[in-house]
């Protein structure tokens, strides 16, 4: 989910914020065409490998480096995108609540921190990209700087946003003040090098723990956080050239897998621009609309339904909410029992592919995608069964009033309408299964498909919305994948340190074995998702912990099920799950409203949560 964004700068003199606005548009135009374009480009691809190997037995052996190639340059594009719009990752929870003087300064210090990790690696990832042109590709047969040469583009593209913010701030005292706690901050860590060499790996607590911490509560996006801490750990305290974060972040952020990660994100804007979700909601209201709650259970079958189509939970919640709200409003819901339940069933489908975090984890600890599809789906019945429980509770004596039972002949009218949108999730995973597509290429099926049925079932498909879609797409992957790449060169230096060992150790020291070790993940990935989000907290612990569970006899799929909805509990729940702030801002409800009637819902879910753990066949029953 998207934190929310530094926020855009206060005017500065009308001469000067005119050619800075003129230089922002033009950089704009320059980065997200390119970015619209690249993400048509790797749907055609991929979509044109399905085609070439399942149906014409003609497989193009160039399709996947060609794909991989282009990622590189739609993810660094992506993340220039972000950072323009202010929609990179982050926990701004603390600076809203600064007074606006403070407020200001730590908006301009985000900024600055950002500037000064791009300072850092523009040089490490220049030489990085020459080494790779004596790299030569299998199948394209051409120089490997085609595809590194997106780090240093992309970094000095990031850095003429970042320029262009700190300029645009219309009181010079503010951009001074950020500038100059940056650089003393970063001027005082040089000082200190000589005092970090016989500290050893307490080094780790004071920039895996201090620099990341202080950062990310100061409200500096979390891969500029990440970034930063990796960066200064290896350039301060040992001899390993900075070139290998450059190094480990294009690893990190160049599994194809990942591609997934905007095709899926595109599929879910598409299914919401076609009119499809619209008919998939409307059909569960027509069978439980005129019972006690009945839009309540509702909007927890939407939502299951609805996110094993898109994958992003901003993407379903911006589905389903502004379907069901309006008429939810009108039969006496209160806005704040909205939004809760809305929140609550964000974390509760966190487990239905296909999953973002479900993408990440098959990416960074090698268990299968396939598995995790198939495993991910009963936990969320499961955490649905429980948040149906407390809705009849809440709704047991509430009149439904005269909302009339839809007939026999209105529900099958609107199972017709709604059959080929309910269609798609079965034609996702049956492709999977099947052996026609990979968990990356599926989603190009999906799009193909969900673009026909608009096309010419529903009607409903507005060109005009394709670009700022596509843009959309680019922006919400590049944030991602920054964080993918960053925390990558995080967890390879905490594993060079020793401290994947060590950690292995202690948790494997537990009293009460795989029982306390599940326990202690549970209250961990909570804070985590809380703090770091689901995919930057799966990004840098699923290497170190996952090993640890299979040793201790734990199913790796039973294991990623159990620490997701631990992630999703604190990415949904209020003060700090950000996730519960976008659902309000999806639902244009004061996040004050919801805080109260959560308690029960969350309440729920982590009951839930504690069952699916303590029942592995709920998560495995279904493997082969």
């Amino acid at each position: 989910m998207r934190a929310a964004g530094i926020a855009a700068p206060a005017r500065a003199s009308a001469q000067g914020q005119g050619v800075i606005a003129a230089l922002d548009q033009a950089l704009g135009w320059l980065v997200e065409v390119p970015a619209a374009i690249l993400v048509v480009a790797e749907i055609v691809i991929l979509f044109a490998g399905v085609v070439a190997r399942y149906a014409l037995h003609t497989p193009l052996v160039w399709s996947d480096e060609l794909a991989s190639l282009l990622f590189l340059w739609l993810a660094m594009l992506g993340a220039v995108v972000a950072l323009r719009r202010g929609e990179h990752m982050r926990m701004a929870a603390l600076v809203n609540r600064a007074g606006p003087a403070a407020r200001a300064v730590l908006e301009m210090v985000a900024i600055a921190a950002a500037l000064a990790f791009l300072l850092m690696v523009l040089a490490p990832g220049y030489d990085y990209a020459l080494e790779e042109q004596y790299v030569t590709t299998a199948a394209l047969e051409i120089p490997n700087i085609w595809r590194a040469a997106a780090l240093p583009v992309g970094t000095a593209l990031m850095m003429a946003v970042a320029l262009l913010r700190l300029l645009a701030q219309a009181q010079w005292r503010v951009t001074g003040a950020a500038l100059l706690l940056v650089a003393a901050v970063v001027g005082v860590m040089a000082l200190l090098q000589p005092a970090f060499a016989p500290l050893g790996n307490a080094n780790l607590l004071v920039f895996f723990v201090g620099i990341v911490a202080a950062s990310v509560f100061a409200g500096v996006p979390i891969a500029f956080a990440f970034g930063l801490a990796t960066f200064g750990y290896l350039a301060l305290t040992t001899d390993v050239p900075l070139m290998v974060v450059v190094g480990r972040m294009d690893e990190g952020m160049s599994h194809l897998i990942l591609l997934a990660v905007p095709l899926f994100v595109f599929l879910g804007l598409l299914i919401e621009m076609t009119g499809m979700a619209t008919r998939m909601v409307a059909f569960l209201a027509s069978l439980l609309g005129h019972v006690r709650g009945g839009l309540s259970y509702v909007l927890i079958g939407a939502m299951y339904v609805v996110s094993g189509i898109s994958g992003a939970k901003a993407a379903d919640m911006a589905a389903v909410a502004p379907v069901l709200f309006p008429e939810m409003r009108k039969r006496g819901a209160r806005d704040g029992e909205l939004v809760a339940l809305l929140s609550a069933t964000g974390a509760q489908t966190e487990t239905v592919p296909p999953s973002l975090v479900l993408i990440t984890i098959g990416s960074v600890t090698g268990v299968s995608i396939t598995a995790l599809f198939t495993g991910g789906l009963l936990p969320a019945v499961v955490l649905g069964a429980m948040l149906c429980m407390v809705v009849w509770w809440r709704h047991r004596r509430h009149d439904p009033g005269r909302v009339r039972k839809a007939t026999g002949r209105e529900i099958g009218r609107s199972f017709v309408v709604a059959l080929p949108a309910l269609a798609l999730p079965f034609v996702i995973r049956a492709a999977v299964v099947e052996g026609v597509a990979t968990a990356t290429e599926v989603s190009t099926i999906g799009i193909v498909y969900a673009a026909l049925v608009g096309l010419l079932v529903y009607r409903c498909f507005d060109a005009r919305r394709l670009m700022p879609m596509l843009v959309d797409t680019a922006c919400l992957s590049g944030a991602i994948l920054l964080i993918i790449g960053t925390a990558t060169a995080m967890a390879w230096a905490l594993t060079q340190s020793g401290f994947s060992s060590q950690l292995a150790q202690f948790m494997g020291g537990l009293p009460g074995g795989a029982y306390t070790f599940m326990a202690v993940s549970i209250v961990a990935f909570i804070v985590l998702g809380s703090v770091l989000e689901g995919i930057p907290a799966i990004v840098l612990f699923g290497p170190l912990l996952f090993p640890i569970a299979h040793q201790m006899g734990i199913h790796e799929v039973h294991y990623a099920m159990v620490v997701i909805l631990a992630m999703g509990i604190g990415l949904f729940a209020p003060p700090f799950g950000v996730g519960y702030y976008a659902a309000c801002a999806i639902g244009k409800v004061s996040p004050d409203a919801g805080i109260r009637p959560i308690i029960g819902y969350m309440c729920s879910i982590a009951a839930g949560t504690v069952i699916v753990a303590a029942i592995p066949w709920i998560s495995t029953g279904f493997l082969r």
